[in-house]
């Protein structure tokens, strides 16, 4: 007991005792305003665009997601799209990129309900849902 009260003594004695710093001017560098640095994304690409055809989908989509990339495409005739599974496999979790000449003069709510009407009883299976829709 007596030792944490010696600590305790020197700590708060420590504390009372005023601390100045000097710094030399020609050790102070101006302040320079940086630039700040832009997010890095890092993701693969899910979509691929073509000319002509509207979109493909890339070879390493899974079942599920490739099944969801052509029924989007099938509907709405994406110029963009990207399908990707965020649930880690299992299915339950969805990231998807949509732009479209069907959105075209749609506020973003009314993009959105045409998407969910387009995946109709799949996407209730779903546990979540991230959509990125935008008119061309």
């Amino acid at each position: 007991m007596a030792s944490f009260r010696a600590a305790a003594f020197r700590a708060s004695s420590l504390l009372r005792t005023p601390v100045t710093i000097r710094q030399t001017p020609s050790l102070v560098k101006p302040a320079v305003a940086q630039r700040p640095l832009a997010p890095i994304f890092l993701s693969r690409s899910y979509a691929s665009e073509a000319a002509s055809s509207g979109v493909d989908a890339p070879d390493y989509l899974d079942e599920r997601e490739r099944k969801i990339f052509d029924t989007i495409k099938g509907e709405l005739h994406p110029t963009k799209l990207e399908v990707q599974d965020i649930s880690g496999g299992c299915g339950s979790m969805y990231a998807l990129d949509i732009v479209s000449e069907q959105f075209k003069g749609l506020p973003v709510i009314k993009q959105h309900r045409l998407v969910n009407k387009v995946l109709g009883e799949e996407v209730k299976k779903w546990h979540g849902l991230q959509l990125k829709t935008k008119a061309p």
